[in-house]
């Protein structure tokens, strides 16, 4: 596994993943190795066996931050990345290379850039005029492929407050107090349960209020990322129209919408809260995510992958093309 252990020792947090796209694009083999600019400065990697390839294989090159360099042991390897997903990166490059030797030429293995943050490079390859009938993207799913997965809603907010002296709260507005209000009111909002992908969630980020402790706040700025279920989506983006107000500016980033996906007899499957590039990735006329890790691993310090899963994961994707082929 040297290989992957020379991926795993390239620092690809997201949006500084160029190197490791001109890396990948130099020690992976293949018929057609082509790059494309994301227009970030970051690159995607296809490469081909053929030039009209039937199933492409595919995952991302970038990892959330800090970066961990790897550690091999005797039942597992981790580091980041290890899990998310250049596991998945580097089963899939086995696979390909298993199909070839058994002379199976109408593949590809595709490696896209920021994932994490967007899906900034699943975004830009899909301008491209590149179509094929499968796409097989790996993200860690225990080796199940995946039946549902739910959609993103993200939305920018700005709490405007009115700043005065903190012994004198009755004079002012806190802008944390504002967002704390928001808070409550969406603990109480009632999204309706999804009989197929469970409750809608979400997380706040990006939190900023740069206020002294003895001022009220003048101005809270956070993000707020929703993952929504078939049943929530639509109420989750109407709920938050409504919200907005002289105090509080909302403004929709984006998102996708919850998905089923294509999958295979033989192969376990199992809903997932979390998103990929799947829904960003148009010209492919069926779509499957399967790969190998857990996602309970995956954005922790801890982040490994069990050497026995990674071997599975190989057979499944061999598996994926020969049922499919």
């Amino acid at each position: 596994m040297e290989l992957f252990r020379e991926i795993l020792s390239i620092d690809s947090t997201s949006g500084s993943e160029r190197k490791m796209g001109e890396w990948l694009a130099a020690h992976l083999k293949a018929p057609f190795v082509n790059t494309y600019e994301v227009g970030d400065g970051t690159l995607n990697v296809l490469l081909r066996w053929s030039e009209s390839p039937r199933v492409v294989f595919c995952s991302h090159m970038d990892t959330v931050p800090p970066y961990i360099p790897p550690t091999f042991l005797e039942d597992r390897v981790l580091g980041r990345g290890s899990c998310d997903a250049k596991g998945q990166v580097y089963a899939m490059y086995r696979a390909c290379q298993r199909l070839a030797a058994a002379g199976h030429r109408d593949f590809a293995l595709l490696v896209l850039s920021g994932e994490e943050t967007g899906s900034w490079g699943a975004k830009a390859f899909s301008k491209t005029d590149f179509r094929a009938p499968l796409l097989v993207v790996g993200e860690p799913t225990d080796n199940r492929m995946v039946s549902a997965s739910k959609g993103t809603k993200r939305f920018d907010l700005t709490f405007i407050g009115r700043p005065f002296h903190s012994g004198y709260p009755e004079h002012g507005v806190s802008a944390v107090e504002l967002f704390i209000d928001l808070m409550e009111a969406l603990r109480g909002a009632g999204f309706p349960e999804d009989p197929e992908l469970g409750a809608t969630t979400w997380n706040v980020g990006h939190l900023v209020s740069d206020n002294p402790q003895n001022i009220l706040s003048p101005e809270l700025s956070c993000r707020l990322y929703f993952r929504t279920t078939f049943a929530s989506d639509a109420a989750v983006t109407a709920w938050m129209r409504a919200q907005a107000s002289d105090s509080l500016r909302v403004e929709e980033i984006g998102g996708d919408v919850p998905a089923r996906y294509f999958t295979l007899p033989g192969f376990p499957t199992a809903p997932v809260a979390f998103g990929s590039d799947a829904p960003h990735l148009t010209g492919f006329a069926q779509k499957i995510i399967c790969g190998p890790g857990s996602i309970t691993v995956a954005h922790r310090d801890d982040e490994c992958l069990l050497r026995e899963d990674f071997e599975q994961a190989i057979n499944n994707y061999v598996r994926i093309y020969e049922s499919y082929h």
